[in-house]
């Protein structure tokens, strides 16, 4: 059934306010769309008068944003939504792999409840995509898969979904190739890595079979990389060898990338320009401290940056909440993105790149065509959204209401 309605009185960007060369402010007016099937069919100015016979939502005034695309997360094995934990300490990640082999079965049999609350809190925060890594190994087999599978089947209709196959326990030192392979064939859409030289201990061997088993299930990488030092540059330069000579350009991402933390400027400049002549991602949590990375060299090369939430208080981290705007504005604090443009362009890194306006203040987003998600949000710009950490008021995916409400546009 064709579905079509009007949402009303909501705040479009417009254009910069410049006094001189800087950007001071942004202007925005009131405007309606018109929603057809899951798309902006039309957008009116909003002072003036609507005459249609479609039904109307009122969008109270509030500020209409891009929704939000998490790009990396663990929806299968968390304390979301259970009892307090805090972590256990270890001294190194093979502790950390040890402990999983207890608690991972313990932790089943509520996998796919912790995952649906999961998805409906980070829906709340405005995300209408995930990327979700979960667990294979012998421990769980393809159980932890099945249980991300039907939660995310739960939300159909509601978010897009990319499930990330992730030998947590080594995908050499758990003899997990195999298992991998079965979980590519049950609906996972990437191929996960894990530190091949540390915990493999056979990067080249390792990277291999990763590569390989990306190009047989025509699958994109999505690989955690924590190693610094040699290892992580080796691991870095063998991934960016083979992403050519397989021909997977655009399709690798590395998460977390903490060899750029500590690597010399010039070196992580030329990784960073070698990664963005492949079209290779690098999903990260802006973390701070030793592991601070320079996101704004990488952005600033090419490389594709996108910000994530990966765990949601687990017995790898107790931190994390799954808001994305939250993550938006600790990148801005973090890198002195202070001003009105610079703000309101880090909204870029947890949209999959889309902006209201461009970097020069052209409108951008919306346009007629358009996907119709998008995220109602008690601000006046982007730049107060990411900087205040604004509150949402109410999500669309496709043109249907998913979170919130418009029947209050209090705060």
């Amino acid at each position: 059934m064709k579905q079509a309605y009007w949402l009303t009185n909501v705040i479009l960007e417009r254009s910069y306010v410049r006094e001189g060369e800087q950007v001071t402010g942004t202007r925005t007016t009131p405007a309606h769309l018109r929603i057809e099937d899951g798309v902006i069919a039309a957008i009116a100015e909003g002072d003036k008068p609507l005459s249609s016979d479609l039904p109307q939502v009122d969008g109270k005034g509030l500020l209409l944003l891009p929704t939000f695309e998490e790009a990396h997360i663990h929806l299968d094995k968390t304390y979301y939504d259970g009892p307090w934990t805090a972590v256990k300490r270890i001294s190194s990640i093979f502790d950390r792999i040890e402990e999983e082999t207890v608690l991972l079965p313990k932790l089943l049999p509520d996998a796919k409840r912790q995952a649906e609350s999961i998805l409906a809190s980070i829906q709340g925060y405005g995300s209408t995509h995930v990327r979700s890594h979960c667990n294979i190994e012998p421990v769980s087999g393809l159980k932890r898969l099945e249980a991300t599978r039907q939660a995310l089947e739960s939300f159909s209709g509601k978010i897009s979904s990319e499930i990330v196959a992730f030998p947590q326990h080594g995908l050499l030192r758990s003899n997990s190739v195999e298992l991998m392979g079965q979980a590519m064939r049950e609906g996972a859409t990437h191929v996960g890595g894990l530190d091949p030289h540390t915990v493999d201990e056979q990067m080249e061997k390792s990277l291999n079979a990763l590569v390989e088993l990306a190009v047989q299930h025509q699958a994109g990488i999505d690989i955690h990389l924590h190693d610094g030092g040699q290892a992580g540059k080796q691991t870095l330069l063998e991934l960016a060898d083979l992403t050519e000579a397989a021909g997977i350009q655009g399709k690798v991402t590395v998460s977390h990338a903490f060899w750029f933390a500590r690597a010399e400027q010039q070196e992580a400049e030329d990784m960073a320009q070698r990664m963005a002549s492949l079209g290779m991602s690098i999903a990260s949590t802006v973390p701070i401290g030793r592991t601070m990375m320079p996101l704004p060299m990488l952005h600033r090369m090419g490389v594709n940056v996108k910000l994530a939430t990966d765990s949601l208080t687990d017995h790898w981290s107790p931190f994390g909440n799954g808001d994305l705007l939250e993550k938006a504005g600790r990148f801005a604090e973090l890198y002195g993105y202070s001003d009105e443009l610079s703000l309101s362009q880090s909204l870029a890194f947890v949209t999959g790149g889309i902006t209201p306006l461009d970097s020069q203040g052209e409108q951008v987003w919306p346009k007629v065509g358009d996907t119709a998600s998008f995220v109602l949000v008690h601000a006046s710009c982007s730049a107060e959204a990411v900087a205040r950490r604004s509150a949402r008021q109410a999500v669309w995916y496709r043109g249907q209401l998913v979170s919130g409400s418009t029947s209050d546009g209090g705060k």
